[in-house]
């Protein structure tokens, strides 16, 4: 327990260095997918908002106490998802000391994530979030809540969370695919309108967690 206190003190100062994380977990996804993905948000967050994010992300285990250097941990992919005890344990100290987690379904994680996303808040429901939500109004307005990026089963793009103490800590992206809209623009030939839709929705999400 006197790690986590520590830790815990340490984490105001380890907002400043705004460093973000992606998360590398077991189970069989492919956690590595969109590989230009988080560079380009923090290029794009860097420029539009005044961050000052290190350019490469790192890439951390849910297990590892390096978690707790960063604000935002990442986490996307198409398959299975396993956390284990000690990863549960680890992750709930971090979200409820201060950390993020934005979880991107890249297609096909939903019904994986989703038993996970139980085991670290067994006595949460994870709710939708509405379009009134701060997340959606600034610094980009989206006034009908989490932008569409890629079509997939044809269903409405939908921001699911977790508050601890009216704190969002735990975001999950659904049917949007955020994480292909931030991609290079090469890898699945979208549109410039679409991924500057997406890239301004990542900010809105990287605003939220440097001022909240």
């Amino acid at each position: 327990m006197r790690k986590f206190i520590v830790l815990f003190l340490l984490f105001p100062t380890l907002f400043f260095a705004q460093e973000i994380a992606l998360l590398k977990y077991n189970g069989g996804g492919d956690w590595y997918a969109n590989p230009t993905s988080l560079p380009n948000l923090i290029k794009y967050s860097n420029q539009t908002i005044n961050t000052k994010i290190k350019a490469k992300p790192a890439t951390v285990s849910p297990d590892s106490p390096d978690i707790f250097n960063y604000p935002m941990l990442h986490m996307t992919g198409h398959g299975n998802v396993v956390f284990s005890p000690s990863e549960v344990l680890n992750l709930q100290n971090y979200l409820k000391s201060g950390g993020f987690l934005h979880i991107d379904d890249n297609y096909g994680m939903d019904q994986y994530i989703r038993k996970e996303i139980k085991k670290l808040f067994p006595n949460d429901v994870l709710t939708e979030i509405p379009a009134s939500h701060t997340l959606f109004q600034k610094p980009n307005p989206f006034p009908s809540g989490l932008p569409k990026i890629h079509e997939h089963d044809g269903k409405r793009a939908q921001a699911f969370g977790v508050f601890v103490k009216n704190r969002l800590v735990l975001l999950y992206t659904y049917e949007s695919d955020l994480g292909d809209g931030w991609e290079d623009a090469e890898v699945n030939n979208d549109p410039l309108e679409v991924r500057q839709k997406a890239l301004k929705m990542g900010a809105n999400i990287i605003n939220y967690i440097f001022t909240n």
